[in-house]
C-alpha cells in the first residue's frame, strides 16, 4: 500500500453490490481500489439483499487481507437506499462512489483529492470515463463531461454532468439534501440536479479516471420499458422543480423515445456512433 500524503483530505469509499454483478468484474473493481496511489483508510461494501457465494467469496477474501474494508449488510431496497446505508457509515467527509464492476485508474482518488484540497469551495468532483467492450476489451469510446461549476449547471438542465462512475462529493452536502431518492432508476442524475439546487459547486477533471465496462445487458437496458419511464420521470421532477425549462424536459425525452421504438439492433450503433462521437 501506498504512503498516504498528509497534504491530501482522508475518503471514504463507498460501494454497492447485488446478486446479479460478476464475480471476476467485482474482484476486478476491488482490486483497482486497492491499488490507488493516493489509498483509502475506509472502504465502505453495501450489499443489496443476498449475494451469490462467488461474490460473498470474494467479499472475504479481500476483507481477510485488509482490514479496512467494511461490509454493510442489506435487505434488497435499491441503489439509492444502499448509497444512502453506505453514506451514513463512511467515516469521512469526503466520499468517493465506486460502481462494482467499473476499474479506477490508479491516480482517480489522488487527483480528485487533489481537486478537492486546492477548490475548498468545490463540494462534487467527477471526470471523464472510457467506456470498453467487456467481452474483446476493445475501446469504444470516452465520454467527456463538462469541467466548470458554470458549465455543469447548464448541462445539468438535459442531462447528468457528472460520469456517475466518478463522483466524489462531500458528505455533510450529501446529509444536507437528504441523500438520494428511492427511485429504482436515475437516481444519480436527481441527486446531482439535489446538489446543485443546494448550492453545491462542482467541477470535472479533463480525463479519463474509470474505465467504464460496456456489455449487451447495458444496450438493452437503455431502451426497456422501465429506463424509458424513469428518465421521463426524474426529468418532469426537476423541471416542476424549475430547474430546468420545458424545452430542457421535451428534447431529451423525445430522444429517449426515439431508443426505445428503434430496432434493438440499431441501438448499439446509434449509442456509440451518433452519442458519442
Amino acid at each position: 500500500m501506498a504512503k498516504q500524503n498528509n497534504e491530501l483530505p482522508a475518503y471514504s469509499v463507498l460501494m454497492s453490490v447485488y446478486a446479479g454483478e460478476n464475480a471476476e468484474f467485482f474482484a476486478k473493481s476491488i482490486e483497482s481500489i486497492l491499488a490507488q496511489t493516493y489509498p483509502t483508510d475506509d472502504f465502505v461494501i453495501v450489499t443489496d439483499g443476498e449475494l451469490t457465494p462467488e461474490l460473498d467469496a470474494v467479499i472475504e477474501k479481500y476483507m481477510k487481507n485488509e482490514k479496512y474494508i467494511r461490509v454493510v449488510r442489506s435487505e434488497k431496497c435499491g441503489v439509492g437506499m444502499c448509497a444512502n446505508k453506505g453514506l451514513k457509515a463512511c467515516r469521512h467527509e469526503y466520499i468517493v462512489k465506486m460502481d462494482s464492476d467499473d476499474i479506477a485508474r490508479a491516480d482517480r482518488c489522488e487527483l480528485s483529492m487533489r481537486v478537492f484540497a486546492n477548490h475548498p469551495e468545490v463540494d462534487m468532483v467527477g471526470a471523464y470515463i472510457t467506456e470498453f467492450d467487456s467481452d474483446t476489451g476493445r475501446e469504444i469510446a470516452i465520454k467527456k463531461t463538462p469541467a466548470k461549476n458554470r458549465d455543469i449547471h447548464k448541462y445539468a438542465r438535459r442531462r447528468n454532468p457528472f460520469n456517475n462512475q466518478t463522483l466524489c462529493y462531500k458528505k455533510h452536502m450529501a446529509q444536507r439534501i437528504g441523500g438520494y431518492s428511492n427511485i429504482k432508476r436515475c437516481e444519480d442524475y436527481e441527486f446531482v440536479v439535489n446538489m446543485l439546487s443546494a448550492g453545491a459547486v462542482g467541477r470535472n477533471i479533463p480525463q479519463s479516471l474509470v474505465n467504464y465496462r460496456v456489455t449487451k445487458e447495458n444496450y438493452r437496458r437503455r431502451r426497456n420499458l422501465a429506463n424509458t419511464k424513469a428518465f421521463i420521470s426524474v426529468r418532469y421532477r426537476i423541471w416542476r422543480k424549475g430547474f430546468s425549462h420545458f424545452t430542457d424536459f421535451l428534447i431529451p425525452c423525445l430522444g429517449q423515445l426515439f431508443i426505445f421504438v428503434m430496432p434493438p439492433k440499431l441501438t448499439e450503433v446509434f449509442y456509440k456512433k451518433l452519442l458519442r462521437d
